[in-house]
């Protein structure tokens, strides 16, 4: 449905709304960017199961860091909201972004891997010699990134580049607390026989400076799941994410720029099934569009 309010940003997934001058409202769309690209097909539900799964997630670490959320119903600020939007929007407190990501990787995969074979380091930390592919690090580490606009590439920095960007005190803050809550939802996740092999975060600060978790968090999107039981050191395990979009699109011939390419049904079909198991094996229960 149409919303009447001004958009005053649209991200790769998430749509940004102007409610007056202390409160937005965020729309996690169904839009599924790889490579920092995004693809021209939509996934069903998954802006829905985002907002939903965040939702559960900022509940769950609200003790550890304040959130973004309001907890006012979408209803009462889009009058006659359909049940579709109002599972896949929130409204949020307005904060100043920081300009970065905060990056926390508890198991070596994907880039870092790449990173460590080259260097013997992942983001200019070093790391113990001998270890494999998809093995746990000794310890969770910080690697945080410069947030790159829309179309452009995150670029990873070091810790001494983020002290310059936001301060040292600002920048020890957030990372003790990526690190807090990595290790809060890593204890929930093995519960339910997952594991998070790394996640992103993104905060912002209110009128008052004070640090606010935003935007999503521990979702399909922002994080790698792998199956406990299935965890094999020395491969790369399947992922409950958009690495299987990933996988696949390195099959194709496309050089990661835009357009992406199209993506096949059953691509997309098993793409939304991740999404959902996600959910399930998170949450405990079944994602109810309906409810």
């Amino acid at each position: 449905m149409d919303i009447s309010l001004p958009k005053i940003h649209q991200g790769k997934v998430r749509d940004v709304y102007q409610i007056d001058d202390r409160h937005l409202l965020m729309v996690a769309s169904d839009r599924l960017s790889a490579f920092d690209v995004v693809l021209p097909d939509a996934i069903p539900h998954k802006g829905a199961i985002l907002t939903q799964l965040s939702n559960f997630w900022f509940q769950m670490l609200a003790p550890i860091i304040k959130n973004h959320l309001t907890h006012i119903p979408v209803k009462e600020v889009i009058v006659g909201a359909n049940k579709d939007l109002q599972m896949r929007s929130v409204v949020v407190k307005k904060l100043k972004p920081l300009p970065c990501e905060a990056i926390v990787r508890g198991y070596i995969i994907g880039s870092g891997w790449k990173d460590y074979q080259k260097t013997g380091q992942i983001c200019g930390i070093d790391l113990p010699k001998g270890l494999q592919q998809a093995e746990q690090l000794p310890e969770a580490i910080f690697t945080p990134s410069s947030k790159a606009a829309v179309g452009g590439h995150d670029e990873n920095i070091s810790f001494t580049q983020l002290v310059d960007l936001i301060g040292q005190q600002r920048a020890e803050q957030v990372r003790d607390v990526s690190l807090q809550l990595y290790k809060k939802a890593q204890q929930h996740a093995h519960k339910n026989g997952l594991i998070i092999a790394d996640t992103k975060f993104e905060f912002g600060l209110d009128d008052d400076g004070e640090l606010h978790l935003m935007d999503e968090v521990f979702t399909p999107d922002s994080s790698r799941f792998w199956d406990k039981s299935h965890y094999q050191i020395g491969t790369s395990p399947a992922s409950f994410d958009k690495q299987f979009v990933r996988d696949y699109l390195e099959t194709v011939q496309w050089d990661k720029t835009p357009p992406g390419p199209n993506l096949p049904t059953g691509i997309i079909n098993k793409t939304a099934e991740k999404y959902h198991e996600a959910y399930r094996r998170i949450t405990g229960i079944d994602f109810n569009k309906t409810e």
